[in-house]
């Protein structure tokens, strides 16, 4: 039978002495800076420069409480928490969209054939814009066609024919920006298609393999 150790059997009477309350508290010991061995039933402030042992009522150690910081050196410490704690949230909120992308793109082949049906999406666009351009085309020549009759004169030229040519060249400078802007944005979803394409490459191969449709589930089972 293993007999308690001296300075258990100390800590222990010390706490009979403080009273029955004193029993369930835990015990604090140091050694301050003469070498004296201080013990208490709360942190001892003569050690607050050093470290001090927290015991539990059995004298045994339950924590080691680190010296007390400097007003700078806690604003430190603060800031290297802070840092830390932004790190974490980070890799969290990273691992978060990893698993996202993957089920929204469990294969390549899924993902290819999203990024084709966005393209063909702006291609639409750009056609129907191209057409609208191409009306604007029609109409201009049309309106050229009646400023032959001022050819000599442009100021002759009524009020509302002079409005028609300024609207047409409105229209089309609109279109001809709508299709460069469309490009533009073809351009920023090729990009992010292939930055996810990139992450996914590093993805995929963590994950097990998806099952082939049609395959039973004793074969999965032995694979």
């Amino acid at each position: 039978m293993r007999l308690p150790s001296p300075i258990t059997l100390g800590l222990a009477g010390l706490a009979l002495l403080c009273g029955g309350a004193a029993v369930a508290q835990d015990i604090y010991s140091c050694v301050d800076a003469r070498g004296r061995t201080i013990t208490a039933d709360r942190p001892i402030p003569e050690c607050s420069d050093r470290t001090q042992r927290e015991l539990s009522r059995n004298g045994l150690l339950k924590r080691q409480i680190g010296p007390s910081l400097t007003a700078h050196e806690q604003a430190a410490q603060d800031e290297k928490d802070r840092q830390a704690a932004e790190i974490r949230a980070r890799e969290a909120e990273d691992k978060r969209r990893d698993r996202a992308l993957l089920l929204r793109y469990p294969t390549r082949a899924v993902h290819d054939q999203e990024r084709t049906a966005a393209l063909l999406q702006i291609d639409e666009v750009i056609k129907a814009s191209i057409k609208r351009r191409g009306e604007l085309a029609d109409q201009r020549k049309a309106i050229a066609s009646e400023l032959e009759f001022y050819a000599k004169d442009l100021s002759r030229a009524p009020a509302s024919l002079k409005r028609r040519l300024e609207e047409n060249e409105g229209s089309v400078a609109v279109q001809q920006k709508f299709i460069a802007d469309q490009e533009q944005e073809k351009k920023r979803v090729n990009l992010r298609f292939d930055e996810e394409l990139a992450k996914l490459k590093q993805l995929w191969p963590m994950v097990s393999p998806p099952i082939r449709p049609g395959a039973s589930a004793s074969k999965v089972g032995k694979n």
